[in-house]
Order: structure tokens, then C-alpha cells, then sequence
């Protein structure tokens, strides 16, 4: 039984990659990247893909995880559009009322989400003991 190779869109392993796929070179955009290929890439990344992580255009998730916001967090501070690295330094570097603001919301949401964690794994517990 012959196994038959995944392969993907460019826009899925540019993602995959945590790169913006504009960004990516020509023949990246316009090809198919195998499972393979994105491991390779991954294991030892070319130039260009060292270039583009180091220095950007960053996509959402990228921004949004330098500057410890959420996604959310940049649509309401208003940044759709991708950023540099050298931005982002900036902003860190100003450190604007919202960035503030949006920092504490997602530390509170993320202990909100711990607490609900544990105790979720506390009344998993509680079962097992009454068994016993």
C-alpha cells in the first residue's frame, strides 16, 4: 500500500510557518508545500524564512503574541495590518494606554482560565475518591 504525500496550500504552511504569506517569495506563493517540505523548512529554514521571522511583515498572531495581546486586543486598538519587528519595538517602547490595558485583560483572562482548569480537574477528583 503506497502512502500518498500531503501536500498543502501555500497559504496553510505559510501559517503553519508564522509567516505572512504576501511576504513569502514567488515561487513559495504560487507552488504546494509537502508535509515533507514544511518539516525541512521548519528544521532548517533559508534565508528568506529567517529573514521574514526575524524581521517581518509579522501576521496577527505573531504581532499579537510580541506585544502579550490577543488578537482581539489588536482589532480593538485598531491594527489590522501586519507589522515589522522594528514597529513593535516601537510600540513596546511607547507603551500606549490600550497595550496596557490589553496586557492586564489577557493576564486576567488567562488566571480566569487556569482557575477554571483546576477546579474542572479538582471535581474530576472528587469522583474517584468517593469510589475508593
Amino acid at each position: 500500500m503506497s502512502r500518498q504525500t500531503q501536500t498543502m496550500k501555500p497559504a496553510t504552511a505559510a501559517k503553519k510557518l508564522g509567516v505572512l504569506l504576501d511576504a513569502t517569495p514567488a515561487e513559495f506563493q504560487e507552488g504546494v508545500v509537502s508535509r515533507e517540505e514544511l518539516d525541512a523548512l521548519q528544521a532548517d529554514p533559508p534565508e528568506w524564512l529567517r529573514d521574514l521571522r526575524r524581521d517581518g511583515p509579522h501576521p496577527r498572531p505573531v504581532v499579537a503574541d510580541r506585544l502579550g495581546v490577543s488578537i482581539s486586543g489588536l482589532a480593538r486598538a485598531e491594527i489590522t495590518e501586519p507589522l515589522t519587528t522594528a514597529q513593535i519595538a516601537a510600540i513596546k517602547e511607547e507603551q500606549p494606554e490600550w497595550l496596557r490595558n490589553e496586557r492586564n485583560l489577557r493576564a486576567e483572562t488567562q488566571r480566569e482560565e487556569a482557575r477554571l482548569k483546576a477546579e474542572k480537574a479538582g471535581q474530576a477528583e472528587r469522583p474517584k475518591r468517593a469510589k475508593a
